[in-house]
């Protein structure tokens, strides 16, 4: 009995191998394309430029170590377009986090006309960003709605894309764009958390704030990573939006880093250009990093 158990393990074992190294085998085939595109489209360009970004042309060109980045860092445009990406996106972030996540818990009630107003934030994520853009400059133009209402008043127009309040501008379009996909990442969280907490919170005695700090927060852990990453991803692919309203040369309060790499792309300038996307992704990846080990420490401490 003990050597028919012996071989029957033994032959469940080698069957069990063989079905895993089939199932590998094919999820290798199925994720081949997106591994080739991904390779051909994103991975060697990265290594290429990368290598561009030391040396002094593309073609021909010789080895001059760091040179380019000097240049870079010393330069009054280049660092006016990194503190305005940094500042745009540690105002926009926190900000769109808070709003998202206060839409979501109140979407997550019996509130009056719930759909209707879930299907009001998800419209932006639909709809075309040409689309919006020209939505928006109708707005703010210096002949546009907003002026009107204000001339209305009696208070003076305003172009609003050529002064400080164009950085508001952009702020309101990045968080009116990107908040319906957070709520909708949120609302899925809150959707995971049990009733039975929130209703045994309430019998020990403990308030809203301490039931949305213990229990809510808690449970939105991963959620909250997952969303602050993306968000800081976005924030940094706001050029578009500003391109569509602004120009090649907006003010200089929504001058973006890919104003500038875009700039060097039309000047043919590609070892500034690659230089200036090394240290980007440098940068988001050094945030991310800082993420991953905080939020691994809030783990731990809340274990």
């Amino acid at each position: 009995m003990n050597k028919w158990g012996f071989w029957h393990g033994f032959i469940m074992k080698k069957k069990i191998k063989k079905w895993i190294h089939k199932d590998s085998a094919a999820a290798w085939i199925f994720l081949a394309p997106s591994g080739v595109g991904f390779a051909l489209f994103y991975l060697i360009p990265f290594v290429m430029g990368l290598f561009y970004s030391f040396m002094d042309r593309t073609i021909d060109g010789q080895f001059v170590g760091l040179d380019n980045y000097r240049e870079l860092l010393a330069s009054n445009s280049f660092r006016k377009a990194s503190s305005n990406t940094f500042y745009f996106s540690a105002v926009c972030v926190p900000l769109l986090l808070a709003l998202s996540l206060g839409l979501a818990m109140l979407l997550h009630k019996n509130i009056y006309l719930r759909k209707w107003l879930r299907t009001a934030y998800v419209l932006p994520l639909v709809v075309p960003v040409a689309s919006i853009i020209l939505i928006w400059q109708m707005l703010f133009d210096w002949n546009g709605s907003l002026n009107a209402w204000l001339n209305g008043f009696g208070i003076e127009r305003v172009d609003w894309m050529k002064t400080d309040a164009a950085r508001n501008v952009i702020i309101v379009v990045y968080v009116w764009k990107n908040i319906g996909y957070n709520v909708i990442l949120f609302l899925a969280g809150l959707q995971q958390i049990p009733k039975d907490y929130y209703e045994t919170a309430q019998i020990e005695g403990a308030g809203r704030l301490r039931q949305f700090g213990s229990i809510t927060l808690v449970y939105l852990t991963s959620t909250m990573f997952f969303v602050v990453i993306m968000s800081i991803i976005n924030s940094f692919k706001v050029f578009r939006e500003t391109y569509l309203i602004a120009g090649d040369y907006p003010h200089d309060s929504i001058y973006m880093m890919q104003h500038y790499m875009n700039n060097m792309f039309t000047s043919l300038n590609i070892q500034k250009l690659t230089a200036a996307a090394t240290l980007m992704v440098i940068c988001i990846l050094l945030i991310v990093m800082g993420l991953f080990a905080l939020e691994r420490r809030y783990r731990q401490f809340m274990e």
